[in-house]
């Protein structure tokens, strides 16, 4: 993988010629934002309640099975039949949001929860994807 070296301030202020030099990585993309292959599955994100850590309405997720999950990591799970991306509060048995607007969520015994993995990393799409053009909203 070849990573053209762009080093871009919040002001518009123009780029020096970045094609000039470039950095040759001995990596894919794949290699880069996945660890364990065989216990990883992306996901899209829908709706606003993560936007406060930066995952918005239709970035991807990476969602990796095989690592541990940490408390207040943000994780994927089976919530009650309904699949949700949220952090997990481990100590009080709660699902938060990242968007003050929304209030956690108790796990109680009589519900029906499941990790499926922790999101270990995110994916922004400026531009509509063919590949994600069959999403249901």
């Amino acid at each position: 993988m070849k990573v053209i070296p762009i080093h871009a301030s919040a002001g518009i202020t123009g780029f020096e010629s970045p094609a000039a030099e470039y950095a040759q990585l001995g990596m894919n993309l794949d290699e880069l934002l996945i660890e364990h292959p065989s216990a990883t599955f992306i996901g899209q994100a829908i709706g606003e309640s993560m936007q406060g850590i930066g995952i918005f309405d239709g970035d991807l997720l990476i969602v990796d099975r095989h690592v541990t999950v940490q408390n207040l990591d943000v994780i994927v799970a089976n919530y009650n039949g309904e699949f949700v991306c949220k952090m997990i509060d481990m100590t009080r048995r709660q699902l938060l949001s990242a968007n003050e607007t929304m209030m956690p969520v108790y796990i109680h015994s009589q519900d029906t929860f499941s990790i499926e993995g922790v999101v270990i990393r995110s994916i922004r799409c400026h531009r509509p994807s063919y590949l994600l053009s069959s999403r249901v909203k």
